[in-house]
């Protein structure tokens, strides 16, 4: 099974003949013995010919393109807009999450990261001003990632708000803020703008003056000097994450490299990088696959650990905490059934232990799938965790079949009369040369 359902052409065997040749030959020879023709002998190297011909096949796979670009789209959207929904619903209290006015101290948190080095742009000064400027500036990233404007550089500021916000009030989240650290760190080395998206619309258009985007890397370029100087100290890289700066010049410089081999080089030099964007954005995509599997993996085999979850009473619990029960009755409904909290608590238990071996049958993983997002729903509601349940949904969605997600895009293009999607629009002009950009 392919890791993103796209089945390649199988080989079919060339049918046998009907007759032996030697009757094709003699048509009355109907009877007796049956001679073989001579096989050719071997020729020498055959087998090693035939596995390196599997070797190169291997190689153009995971080069030759960007592999499950429904489902690097699906998963940027996803997070994109969960961490843009909770900065919203957040708006009227952001100055006591994650500002000054929070009980996490401006100084506790100097002091936790000069412990830790993780990187927070709010620490940078406690102008309130700064934290406003941070604030929305991961929520204009967050919508921009979301529609797929700019993704490469939106991907990374995406990144520096996730990371400025967290780091900064290590106490505010509920687990699902852990999820979108990582995947934030995750989507800015995929090529997650190939469908569903306003790259994809702009490339399939053909637009070939970009002026925006050497403006915007220029913009960033001034960013990072400013960013790299306040935290510099008495050095050009100095200070605690100067390792972090470090990539983040490596990040500005290669798209100015991606930009100046797209206008000046020649076919090969942008063959050349190409194949080198696949290999990190397959690299990226087996590493978020491998990620939600060790997520459920843990969690499934830690529960198995617990006595609650053993004698099937784990359930009934939170069910009855005022603080996760935002829908009282329906928790009181569901918690006085021993026989629904049983087969949830064992379900829970045995679809995420199960899900990580269900990946080479395509059939029962796209049922435990939609199992698990099913839960992650029934949590959303029952336990009153959406952002939660979100961001768990929206790292499952990596798994979900191509098939599947062209079928919603080909409906959501039905909703707009005389509306083709990117990718239709693109087969036309896959002929001509792609235009490059600095930060497209």
């Amino acid at each position: 099974m392919s890791t993103y359902d796209h089945d390649g052409p199988t080989a079919r065997p060339a049918e046998s003949p009907t007759a032996d040749p030697a009757e094709a030959r003699h048509p009355g020879a109907s009877t007796g013995a049956r001679l073989e023709a001579p096989r050719a002998p071997e020729a020498p190297g055959a087998a090693e010919a035939a596995a390196e011909t599997r070797a190169a096949r291997a190689v153009r796979l995971v080069s030759a393109a960007a592999l499950g670009p429904y489902q690097s789209a699906v998963v940027r959207i996803g997070f994109s807009a969960t961490w843009l929904f909770f900065l919203l619903r957040e708006l009227p209290n952001r100055r006591e999450l994650y500002g000054p006015d929070g009980p996490w101290s401006w100084d506790l948190g100097n002091r936790l990261v000069s412990g830790n080095h993780a990187f927070t742009a709010l620490l940078w000064t406690d102008s309130t001003v700064w934290f406003e400027i941070v604030y929305a500036l991961a929520i204009v990233s967050s919508a921009l990632l979301m529609l797929g404007w700019r993704t490469r550089t939106m991907s990374v500021v995406f990144m520096i708000g996730v990371l400025s916000l967290q780091n900064r009030s290590v106490f505010m989240g509920d687990g699902g803020d852990n999820v979108i650290h990582l995947m934030a760190i995750y989507l800015v080395f995929t090529r997650c703008a190939q469908v569903w998206s306003l790259d994809a619309r702009r490339l399939a258009r053909g637009v070939r003056q970009d002026r925006v985007g050497p403006v915007l890397w220029a913009v960033c370029g001034l960013g990072l000097l400013v960013g790299t100087w306040r935290t510099s100290g008495s050095g050009v890289f100095g200070g605690g994450e100067w390792w972090l700066w470090v990539v983040f010049w490596g990040m500005w410089a290669v798209q100015g490299l991606w930009w100046a081999v797209g206008r000046f080089a020649d076919a090969d030099a942008r063959a050349l990088l190409d194949v080198l964007g696949n290999l990190v954005h397959n690299a990226a995509m087996v590493v978020i696959m491998a990620e939600v599997c060790l997520v459920y993996a843990t969690a499934g085999w830690y529960k198995i650990q617990g006595s609650r979850w053993q004698d099937g009473t784990a359930l009934f619990y939170p069910l009855k905490l005022d603080y996760f029960s935002p829908w009282p009755e329906l928790s009181s409904l569901l918690g006085t059934s021993g026989v629904i909290v049983m087969l949830l608590t064992y379900g829970t238990v045995m679809v995420q232990v199960a899900f990580p071996f269900t990946l080479f049958n395509r059939r029962v993983k796209n049922v435990l799938l939609v199992a698990m997002m099913l839960e992650h729903a029934g949590i959303a509601v029952l336990l009153g965790l959406p952002f939660f349940s979100l961001a768990m949904i929206a790292a499952d969605s990596v798994f979900l079949p191509t098939s599947f997600l062209r079928k919603v895009g080909a409906y959501a293009g039905r909703l707009r009369p005389g509306a083709r999607l990117p990718e239709q629009r693109r087969e036309r002009a896959e002929q001509a040369e792609r235009p490059r950009t600095l930060v497209g």
